[in-house]
């Protein structure tokens, strides 16, 4: 056999057996893993309620004996700030792929929630200290509202309930008045120190403030997202790397140890959401592009050439990890999609998406997503986070970044010519 044709059969085989695989095109390829992830999320929700100590299932409380026991059966239905993020990405899925089953989903899960509250609220007060969506009737932090009344405002505009705005209302009070604030008015947490910024925090305010602000009218929610923003970036960047520190101690007037990915990609995807929704006049909006570009640039320097980011960014010995990979693809195309920055960036989006479908599994599940990650004052603690398959930190952002990479298909270049 001659040596040509041994390498064309070679060639053959290897594409087959999967060493090379033949690409699609990227928009394709993207509605299709986007499909693909959030068909399995939607074929996993069981809309259930389980009795943990009898095994007893509901699919509605009503007329059920109120018991501590008695929680949603699966994660896709509890109160938790990831699912906020996720139903961002299913209502966005919904718009740009014209297909109303993913909205339908996250309608669904919201009615499921607040329809049977009053299960849960007689627990809560006759003096049950966790019961099941005890956030909804004792805001105590961010995390138990911005992110989920996100969502839920994106909900809001299908399903124009008074209980949804009544909670909504709650949520914008909350956030502008009654959360802790360092004295320049950047909202904080005592945890670990007293007064300790969190960079998870910009997204656990700003984008809700966004679309309450569109909502509304109001441009105190503008005017206080705004301040956050440029608050975040004074406390937090880091001007030797480009990247974000993960927090930021009042007590101490310094900065943690870690420029952790994904409170970058907090950061990243909140600014791109209050541009979004901000006022095309707003006299604040040259300067909020500016530092979105500032932190693109910044991040675009430490991406892998798998086209992924590390788990701790300027750190290339830790783990490739998913959920700072999906924010910060979603960040730049979304921008570009948006003509807010040179379309030549969208380079960087397609290598991450790259990269991020090479992570989806044959059920449409993702690999390498860190779990939920607190602050400490080692590196170690970053480098050894856990990851897991499938961990719900990284969904919502894998549907935005991939639905952004579609909007996208007149601007994707083809990268095998860059390389």
């Amino acid at each position: 056999m001659q040596a040509s044709h041994l390498k064309h059969v070679l060639f053959v085989f290897l594409l087959y057996a999967g060493g090379l695989q033949a690409q699609p095109s990227v928009a394709t390829d993207a509605e299709a893993l986007v499909r693909k992830v959030a068909d399995n999320i939607i074929q996993s929700t069981s809309f259930r309620f389980v009795n943990g100590k009898t095994g007893e299932r509901y699919e509605s409380l009503k007329g059920v004996a109120t018991s501590p026991d008695v929680k949603a059966e699966n994660k896709f239905n509890k109160w938790a700030y990831v699912n906020g993020v996720l139903t961002v990405g299913m209502v966005q899925m919904a718009a740009v792929l014209k297909d109303p089953k993913y909205s339908d989903y996250s309608r669904k899960n919201f009615d499921f929630i607040f329809s049977n509250l009053d299960f849960f609220k007689k627990q809560f007060d006759a003096g049950e200290k966790r019961p099941e969506y005890r956030p909804v009737f004792q805001i105590g932090s961010l995390d138990d509202c911005g992110a989920m009344s996100a969502g839920l405002l994106d909900v809001y505009a299908f399903d124009k309930r008074k209980d949804y705005m009544d909670y909504l209302e709650r949520v914008g009070d909350y956030i502008m008045n009654k959360q802790i604030k360092l004295p320049d008015g950047t909202l904080c947490r005592n945890h670990p120190h007293n007064m300790t910024l969190w960079a998870d925090d910009l997204y656990m305010s700003v984008p809700f403030l966004a679309r309450m602000g569109k909502l509304t009218g109001d441009k105190k929610y503008f005017d206080f997202a705004v301040q956050q923003v440029e608050n975040f970036n004074r406390h937090l960047y880091d001007s030797t790397t480009g990247l974000f520190f993960h927090c930021y101690y009042s007590d101490e007037n310094m900065n943690g140890v870690g420029r952790w990915g994904r409170s970058n990609g907090w950061l990243a995807v909140a600014q791109t959401m209050l541009l979004e929704y901000l006022p095309a006049d707003h006299p604040k909006r040259a300067e909020l592009t500016r530092l979105l570009l500032r932190q693109i640039k910044g991040f675009s320097r430490y991406q892998d050439s798998s086209g992924m980011w590390h788990q701790v960014l300027d750190r290339p010995d830790s783990y490739l990890e998913s959920s700072v990979t999906a924010m910060f693809t979603y960040t730049v195309a979304h921008a570009v999609n948006k003509g807010w920055i040179d379309k030549s960036y969208i380079t960087i989006a397609q290598n991450g998406w790259e990269g991020l479908g090479r992570k989806v599994t044959a059920d449409g599940e993702i690999q390498d997503i860190c779990i939920g990650t607190n602050i400490a004052e080692d590196i170690r603690f970053y480098y050894t986070r856990p990851s897991e398959l499938n961990d719900t930190h990284g969904l919502g952002a894998f549907l935005l970044a991939g639905t952004e990479i579609v909007l996208a298909k007149d601007k994707l270049v083809d990268l095998t010519k860059k390389r």
